[in-house]
């Protein structure tokens, strides 16, 4: 397809939180890591690793390992995370389970049930101890040392996560340009060893968000439809409730 101009990349991308049934072309998920991988990186360590998710099966494991219900249903024995209170009575041990499952439930939220009709997703990985290894080389490891002093990292910023967010954002735009839609998104802290586990995911790389991807199931909102949050998302998110904060409050010239 033919590209569009930077400038409308940036203006049409949003986060899309629901999506057509229609598969995404496996060339357009290729370039979409093509440009992830040109993101900047520190040391040109690339540290990064990107899990990719495009058939039925995978998507469903990576929901079924990741979703709140997965997590409440995840206790001893199958009870549940509720069931240890009620330890050798089946009729507690059933009640529990069942609360957990009602629990896990009501979280299937609107976000949730919209976000399991991507049909590919990319789950977004990153290595401390490659920028760790990588600063120890021999050309960056002086300025590693005077800039860590007494730490064992010569940041106080995980640059780590900032590269792969960064690959991600080309990831989004690309998503853009290429007709799709996007959504990145974290995954819950009690959750990740489970998406771990379902992936084989080594202990070396931490998780640093994911990325859906697919065609948009609603329209792309009319500019300024929603008055000061206009690009909010018909499907709901956060620029329906908080208008966009105007230039002239956030840039600073010449100092504060």
């Amino acid at each position: 397809m033919v590209g569009m101009e930077f400038q409308d990349v940036v203006r049409r991308r949003r986060m899309v939180r629901r999506f057509t049934d229609e598969p995404v072309p496996p060339q357009a998920v290729d370039r979409m890591l093509r440009n992830a991988v040109r993101a900047p990186n520190a040391g040109f360590t690339q540290g990064w690793a990107f899990v990719v998710l495009d058939t039925p099966d995978g998507v469903a494991r990576f929901w079924s390992a990741t979703s709140p219900r997965a997590v409440a249903g995840a206790g001893a024995d199958g009870v549940g995370a509720a069931g240890g209170a009620g330890e050798g009575d089946p009729g507690a041990a059933a009640e529990a389970g069942a609360a957990a499952e009602a629990a896990g439930g009501a979280r299937e939220n609107r976000w949730l049930t919209g976000m399991r009709t991507a049909p590919v997703v990319v789950v977004v990985l990153t290595s401390r101890e490659a920028y760790l290894r990588r600063y120890a080389e021999d050309d960056k490891a002086r300025a590693s040392a005077q800039a860590a002093g007494d730490g064992d990292a010569p940041w106080d910023v995980p640059y780590w996560h900032v590269d792969a967010g960064m690959a991600s954002l080309l990831m989004l735009q690309t998503a853009v340009d290429e007709g799709l839609g996007a959504c990145f998104f974290g995954v819950p802290p009690g959750q990740v060893e489970a998406l771990r586990e379902a992936f084989e995911v080594p202990d070396e790389f931490l998780v640093t968000g994911v990325v859906a991807v697919g065609h948009a199931a609603d329209p792309a909102p009319r500019e300024g439809a929603g008055g000061p949050g206009a690009g909010a998302s018909p499907s709901g998110g956060s620029p329906t409730r908080r208008p966009r904060r105007p230039l002239e409050h956030v840039v600073h010239r010449g100092g504060w």
